[in-house]
């Protein structure tokens, strides 16, 4: 863990490896006409930032920071104007903010709509796959299906388009996480919610399929969970059409993944589309009810072209043998090696589910039952940390070291906006932490300022130094809550810090 958390002090420096530049040396000016030149920053708001930042004599640096804090542009808009980049902030009607995820075939981006102002996910294929044919057309394939495929437990997809050679799709924005990011947080789901989720996945994949549209690649990280519990599908790239489908969505070929083409191969149902979305629907509903993945997880090839991997699992009512025994049948069923003994339709599995949801739950519709907060705190959770980070590979690494610490994390790159939210008439938030390493005298201000407002008198805190910020020492106001560490920081160190200061005697809050 100390060797993914010592990624952190190196962020900045690595900040040009997607974009394939380097960091530029610009003055203020300079960065202020590339704001205007694109458009980014009115003329009277950008005059503000100056104001702010001390004066048109000001560095480009302090420029960003005060445009930043204004959230007038992002800190990931700002790293790429200082590295000379001109490309990238705009694709079709939407404004790229920041980068929220990334994988070997594309990167997803939170952008607003410059026409509605509403907050909207672009997803750009990598450039590395521009000139490869095959990867274009599955990317405008599942483009193209997620337009004609409109219902609230998939994913909308609203444009599909081209920017300087690059292929991007404009979505809904999901505030929350995938499945398997929810599960790995919080184990597994109780029955009730677990049923709500399970139902709410099987009205998006019924509608689809009574279209005649398979979605091939079902796993966890095709579902988001929004804040409000709603379940969503995603990801309709490798999606199938039968010879039922519907005129709209046209005819095409069966692609598939190893996964599907290796059950298949062992059952000897080749292009068992709808059959063998049910299979792997049921591994995902075990996820949520057991906390633990049906098939052994891997990215190895050969391993998951293995029919023995189907062969080796483990039954559920083994693995969760506490469940009601009608909930094993029904979900165990749609795991069932045999495609024939197997539920034959999604419809057949959503109705057997409401059965279920009645019996155990007392509701049987596919809307959610009651909100299951995005990595809200399993029973086993310590507590939940607030993060001032601005960089994306900076707060997924502080995420992951945070998690396995027992803690939930809410994360944000503005400290004005965090202080707002951990603001003691509407406490959410168990310990603030404030990378000054990224932030600089911005988070020092705002760590000081718990001290000095009533408030906060409660909130406990730790500013995170840079390994050569040496000064933030004499500057930060420490006391029994508040602390300073410095990267690399250690698993072991970090968990006794939090303890001992979520366990420090506390005034109380003010009325």
């Amino acid at each position: 863990m100390g060797v993914v958390l010592r990624r952190l002090r190196t962020t900045a420096d690595r900040c040009g490896r997607d974009g394939g530049s380097v960091m530029h040396s610009l003055t203020s000016e300079q960065l202020a006409q590339a704001i205007l030149d694109l458009e980014l920053v009115a003329p009277l708001e950008l005059e503000t930032g100056f104001r702010e930042a001390g004066g048109r004599g000001t560095s480009a640096e302090a420029l960003g920071a005060a445009l930043v804090r204004r959230e007038l542009l992002t800190g990931y808009q700002i790293e790429r104007l200082m590295r000379g980049d001109r490309r990238g902030f705009f694709y079709g009607r939407s404004t790229i903010l920041y980068q929220v995820g990334a994988g070997s075939f594309a990167r997803v981006f939170r952008a607003v709509d410059r026409d509605t102002g509403k907050i909207i996910a672009v997803k750009v294929l990598r450039s590395r796959h521009a000139k490869d044919i095959e990867r274009q057309q599955a990317f405008r394939h599942e483009g193209e299906m997620g337009r004609l495929l409109r219902h609230p437990n998939i994913v909308a997809i609203e444009e599909v388009g081209a920017e300087h050679g690059s292929s991007y799709l404009t979505m809904e924005f999901v505030e929350g996480q995938t499945l398997r990011e929810l599960v790995k947080l919080r184990g597994a789901v109780d029955l009730p919610r677990a049923l709500d989720l399970i139902q709410q996945l099987a009205a998006g994949l019924e509608y689809a399929h009574r279209r005649g549209v398979t979605h091939r690649d079902l796993k966890a990280s095709n579902v988001l969970v929004s804040s409000a519990g709603r379940a969503k599908l995603v990801d309709f790239g490798l999606a199938g059409i039968d010879e039922t489908g519907d005129a709209l969505l046209g005819r095409i070929d069966q692609p598939r993944t190893i996964d599907y083409a290796a059950l298949e191969k062992l059952t000897g149902m080749q292009d068992d589309c709808a059959r063998s979305d049910i299979f792997f629907f049921g591994t995902l509903a075990q996820l949520v009810l057991t906390g633990q993945p049906t098939l052994a997880e891997t990215r190895d090839r050969s391993q998951r072209s293995d029919p023995g991997r189907f062969q080796r699992i483990v039954p559920l009512a083994t693995r969760a043998p506490h469940l009601p025994r009608d909930v094993i049948e029904t979900i165990g069923r749609m795991t069932l090696l045999d495609p024939l003994e197997r539920w034959q339709t999604v419809a057949d599995v959503r109705r057997a589910v409401e059965q279920l949801a009645e019996a155990h739950v007392g509701g049987g519709d596919a809307s959610p039952a009651a909100a299951l907060p995005s990595g809200g705190p399993a029973p086993t959770m310590k507590g939940t940390l607030m993060l001032v980070e601005p960089g994306e590979t900076a707060q997924r690494s502080f995420r992951e070291f945070f998690n396995a610490l027992g803690y939930r994390v809410l994360v944000t790159g503005n400290p004005r906006r965090a202080l707002t939210i951990c603001d003691a008439r509407n406490r959410s938030v168990d310990c603030l932490v404030l990378s000054s390493h990224a932030l600089g005298n911005e988070a020092v201000e705002a760590f000081n300022a718990l001290s000095a407002d009533p408030a906060y008198a409660t909130l406990p805190a730790v500013l995170v130094a840079g390994e050569t910020q040496t000064a933030v020492d004499a500057m930060a106001r420490v006391d029994a809550l508040r602390r300073v560490t410095r990267l690399p920081i250690r698993k072991r160190e970090f968990a006794c810090l939090l303890e001992e200061l979520l366990g420090a005697p506390r005034k109380p809050d003010p009325a």
